[in-house]
């Protein structure tokens, strides 16, 4: 049985995004679930809880939502923003509105437009007295959601309403209130990295929270001068929640053979190698692209592949493959072309630092090329004096960009440098992987500009 008002935080670590399951021990609510639900209705369960409310702070641009789905297995109220006019079964929730949750909580609605126009938060009360606020997209930890998710052309007088829409939280709850943010946990729905550890407050954020600091029009062109991309496949996404998403399917066929496999690459099909990075380097099949499930695989993978286009996944066992198709189905990436574990390679990718950047050794091809697939803004704070700047989601259609000679490639940590080292090397160049931190860079001897 759980213990009386437990707040269970649902973790989504490689989409940087929380849910959360609210319970007094015998009814729960769930706020913002992702598509596999599996492991909501099982926390549930093992809290010994009855889940009887689900409710959406707004129609998500970077997950695919369970909501709909499990409000469906379990019986439970669904609430989304009335505004969004959901074509489902739903309780439509607008400012004001107040529901029971169990004999002793209640959770009342505030409109809290900005990260979209609809978006609402949600205060947990019991017996008169606050426990926190449910924010999703609106005040997160130290930051706000972005604000230009709905096109470019509405992201100023969004920015203006999320300025306004933080302040009305502030000024309305005590400054105790505890925060429990949707996004923030590395989304890019975040407008800016967020900061101040892993849990706050409404006094707290009064402290470090720029939207909190700043007057109106100065926290608006600051959050809109920072700004960096964000994923493709969100343009997608929101318009699949709002219609009501397909219940989640993870079966998977029979797996593929070594002939099929190759036949796809040799197709030039997208075939993903799902290992960490220094096992795909020291050994892969040609034409393959790293993405290990150590990183954010679906996001990258969702970022750089054509929307449709067949996929084939392989993985040292099964239980890898398992995983990968959870993760991507929470992008809405549905069907996997095909599937295969344990085949080996004779292909390898060099692997140097950034101290051999500075000094190349000879056991490495000399680097002519130095390309640094990080984001803008990583780029606009610091950055290698002579390198290239091709950030990673436009590299698939920006290789003829690359300068001729060997490439060495580089990102902030060398996830990313490696994902753009296979997209070169499966385009015929020489690549070398920097594998390293970019914070060793300058201690290495490396100028940055």
């Amino acid at each position: 049985m759980a213990a009386h008002g437990e707040i269970e935080v649902i973790e989504t670590s490689r989409l940087g995004d929380r849910g959360y399951l609210a319970t007094d021990g015998e009814a729960a609510l769930v706020v913002d679930p992702q598509r596999d639900i599996d492991r909501i209705i099982a926390m549930a369960g093992r809290l010994g809880s009855r889940i009887t409310h689900v409710v959406e702070t707004h129609m998500h641009n970077d997950y695919v939502s369970g909501g709909l789905e499990l409000s469906r297995l379990t019986g439970a109220v669904y609430g989304v923003p009335a505004a969004d006019k959901a074509p489902f079964d739903h309780l439509p929730l607008a400012d004001g509105d107040v529901l029971e949750i169990g004999p002793a909580r209640s959770l009342r609605v505030v409109a809290t437009p900005g990260h979209t126009f609809h978006h609402l938060s949600y205060v947990l009360e019991r017996g008169g007295g606050v426990e926190g606020v449910f924010t999703g997209g609106s005040l997160l930890f130290g930051t706000t959601g972005r604000t230009d998710l709905l096109g470019e052309q509405h992201a100023r007088d969004l920015a203006r309403m999320q300025y306004a829409s933080v302040r009305k939280l502030v000024d309305a709850l005590p400054g105790g209130t505890r925060v429990w943010p949707t996004h923030g946990f590395g989304s890019f729905c975040a407008a800016s990295p967020t900061s101040g550890g892993d849990e706050s407050t409404l006094a707290r954020e009064r402290l470090i929270n720029p939207v909190l600091r700043l007057a109106a029009e100065e926290f608006v062109d600051v959050v809109l001068a920072g700004l960096d991309a964000y994923p493709a496949y969100y343009a997608r996404l929101g318009a699949i929640n709002l219609a009501g998403p397909e219940p989640l399917d993870l079966h998977l066929a029979d797996p593929a053979d070594p002939e099929e496999v190759r036949r796809r690459l040799a197709s030039g099909e997208w075939v993903v190698d799902l290992r960490d990075r220094r096992a795909y380097a020291d050994s892969h099949l040609a034409g393959t692209i790293s993405l290990g499930l150590d990183g954010p695989m679906a996001t990258w993978l969702g970022w750089l592949m054509e929307w449709g286009a067949p996929l084939t996944l392989i993985g040292e066992q099964p239980g890898q493959i398992a995983e990968a198709r959870r993760e991507l189905a929470r992008i809405g990436v549905d069907r996997i072309a095909a599937f295969a574990t344990g085949l080996a390679g004779d292909a390898a990718l060099p692997v140097a630092t950034f101290a051999d950047l500075a000094a190349p050794p000879a056991t490495l091809p000399h680097p002519e090329v130095v390309l640094d697939v990080r984001l803008r803004n990583e780029w606009k704070t610091s950055h290698i004096a002579g390198a290239v700047h091709i950030p990673l989601p436009e590299l698939p259609h920006r290789l003829a960009d690359v300068p001729p000679g060997v490439v060495w490639t580089h990102c902030g940590s060398g996830y990313r440098a490696a994902a753009a080292a296979s997209l070169l090397t499966r385009a015929g160049r020489t690549a070398v992987l920097i594998d390293d931190i970019f914070d060793a860079a300058a201690p290495a001897g490396v100028p940055l500009a």
